[in-house]
Order: structure tokens, then sequence, then C-alpha cells
């Protein structure tokens, strides 16, 4: 059942168009294209796309429900699972690593596993170091991928990933700091299909995406998995600059850390449950949602004349950006996602300034 929205003779509030809003942001330079959808209780209120499918404005316009990859969003609905499975009692947010996944000291794959726990793992407190960039960027966040971005078909196991992080220096002491670490997901999703005998993407199928009717939404595993159906392709550049297609990004090098493929309408509504503490009992969502003093805000800059805070979560690899914005209440989210011909770092989009001109129209 969806939060009550209020007073039943309260005029709805004014909503801007969410096609002027992609038009604008697809002049951004080094976005291609761009695709939105913005929702207030769980009613589509405007979608839009500008741009092109393909580079230099080829493939024609980018269909407004067409699928996109959510890359880091996917980490919230893996830590839910591993929450519901605290719920169901199969373990404990303070059970050890190398309890769950033995072969992680028997391989040698993660230092002081006895001590990292899955608290520490959900909330990027383990100390566990990023397999993902060989350092990260100034501001904290993930830097270049320390990978071929171009080899689309060698298969990597979560272990193999796992296994790229041993030779880095730890980021700090078990539970002492935020230090951001994919890693940490692909330990995690390790752990579900351990705990559970299945793989992540039927756990994510049968516990979020069929629930929540998110018809559209999958998790890639595996190349060649892609991007079904008509959509926006992200590029980037090769050693001489030049920008080269990625829409066939290694499937296996994304998995529990950021493998999801959705559209504005599905990433919106588990936004929106997850919110709004449909999926959770409190004391298991706090432990995702209590902000630690050294991690980043994620509140975002589309607020103001909206009359509340507007926060964001978010997540970008080689070819695109893809976030969400939502309201504290959950009942307004809008969602977007932008295929590029430069690296992510490189691109500034304001999209607080689209979410502003959709939730909070001048006059």
């Amino acid at each position: 059942m969806l939060a009550p929205a209020g007073p039943a003779a309260a005029a709805p509030a004014p909503v801007g168009s969410v096609q002027k809003a992609m038009e604008e942001l697809a002049r951004t330079p080094g976005v291609v294209g761009v695709v939105g959808g913005a929702y207030v209780d769980g009613r589509s209120v405007g979608l839009g796309s500008a741009g092109s499918r393909l580079l230099d404005g080829k493939g024609g316009k980018i269909p407004p429900n067409s699928r996109f990859r959510i890359w880091s969003q996917t980490k919230q609905m893996v830590a839910t699972v591993v929450l519901q499975l605290v719920e169901e009692g199969e373990l404990g947010v303070d059970d050890k690593l190398g309890d769950l996944l033995p072969e992680v000291v028997e391989k040698d794959l993660v230092q002081r596993a006895d001590e990292v726990t899955v608290r520490q793992l959900l909330r990027h407190t383990s100390g566990v170091p990023d397999w993902y960039a060989d350092k990260p960027n100034p501001d904290g966040s993930e830097g270049d991928p320390a990978f071929d971005v171009f080899d689309f078909t060698t298969p990597y196991r979560p272990l193999d990933l796992v296994a790229w992080s041993r030779g880095r220096p730890r980021t700090g002491e078990p539970g002492e700091k935020w230090s951001y670490s994919n890693t940490n997901y692909t330990l995690l999703g390790l752990i579900i299909e351990r705990l559970t005998g299945h793989d992540l993407a039927t756990e994510l199928r049968t516990r979020l995406f069929g629930p929540l009717k998110m018809t559209r939404t999958y998790l890639m595993a595996q190349p060649p998995d892609g991007v079904r159906g008509p959509h926006g392709h992200g590029y980037y550049p090769d050693a001489d600059g030049t920008p080269r297609d990625v829409d066939r990004f290694n499937a296996s090098l994304t998995g529990a850390p950021g493998g999801a493929v959705s559209t504005t309408h599905d990433v919106s509504a588990f936004n929106r449950a997850f919110t709004q503490g449909k999926l959770l009992p409190p004391e298991l969502q706090r432990v995702l949602t209590d902000r630690l003093p050294s991690a980043p805000r994620s509140r975002g800059e589309g607020r103001g004349r909206c009359g509340d805070d507007l926060y964001i979560t978010g997540g970008a690899a080689p070819g695109s950006i893809a976030m969400t914005f939502y309201s504290e209440d959950g009942r307004r989210q809008f969602a977007m996602s932008f295929t590029l011909s430069v690296q992510p770092s490189a691109v500034e989009v304001d999209a607080g300034k689209a979410v502003e001109s959709v939730f909070c129209p001048s006059p």
C-alpha cells in the first residue's frame, strides 16, 4: 500500500516538462543521449529522452521507457537481500567474512577476513581495497578502471575480482572509516549465493523484482549479457582518445556491485519501496541509511523551492551515468540515465537543475 498522498482536497503540485529537461541536459558536452522519468506516489508525471541512441546523432531517438544500466544503484538492492536474509535468521550483521566464505581465508584473498563483518561490508567500512580501480579519485570516488574496458568477452568469476584487490593496500582498520569498495559487494553477492544455494540474479528476481513488479529489470551476470531492446549506447575513449562503443561492457565485471539493468519506472519503484520501509524492518534499514561521519553526503542540488530536500543515489562506469533523485518520504523520484562519449569523470551534468525544473517549476 502506498503512503497517503495527503488531504483529498489538496491540489496537486505543479509539474514541469520532463522532455524539456532532457533536451537541456542533452546539450551537455560529452552526453550522447539521456532518458528520464519523474514519479509521484508511484504515478508517472512525465517521461522524456533527448540526444540519440548512437554517437554523432545516429541511431534515432532513445525510447523514453528504454532499459539502461543502473550501475552502483544495484548495491542497495543486493544489500536489501542480505538484510532480508538477516531478518530470516540465515546470518547476522556482525558475522565474520572468514566464517561465511572460508575460501577467502584458505586462498588468502582478503586480509583480516576473520575480523571483517557483514555490517562493515554493507557500509563500506571493511578496509578491503577496491578491485575496480588502482586508486580512487581525490574526492574519494572510484578512479579509472584498472582492467581492459574493451575486453567484452573474458568471463571473470567473482573470486577473480576479489583476487585483483589482494595486492593493494587496505584502506583502514575494520570498521574504522568509510572507503568505497566494489569488492565489498562482490563478497556480499557470494555470501547470498552461498546461503541460498541460488545465483544472485534469481534471488534479486524472486525477492525484489517480482514482488515490486519491476518487470523490465534483470541482473547481467556473464558475457554476452547486455541491455535488451532499443536503448542508448555509451562510449569510452581508447588510448588515442577516440570514443569506442562499450555497449557490450563485460557483464562478469559488474554483477553484485553494478550489474542491474532497469528503467526509470522500475528503479523508482524499488527506491520508493525501500525509502518507505516496505522491504526491511526499521532496525535493519538503518544499517544502510544511518550515514557515517566520513561518508559523502547524498543530498542533491535539486532542492529549495520544492520545500524539502531531495537526495541522490547513482552510479557511473564506462559509457554512462545513472542517478535517481528522491524525496525523504519516498513519494517522489526522478530517475535519469546519460550515455556518454567521454569518461564519466569528464562530464558535468546539472541534473539538480533538471529536477527543480520538473518538481518545482517557476510560476
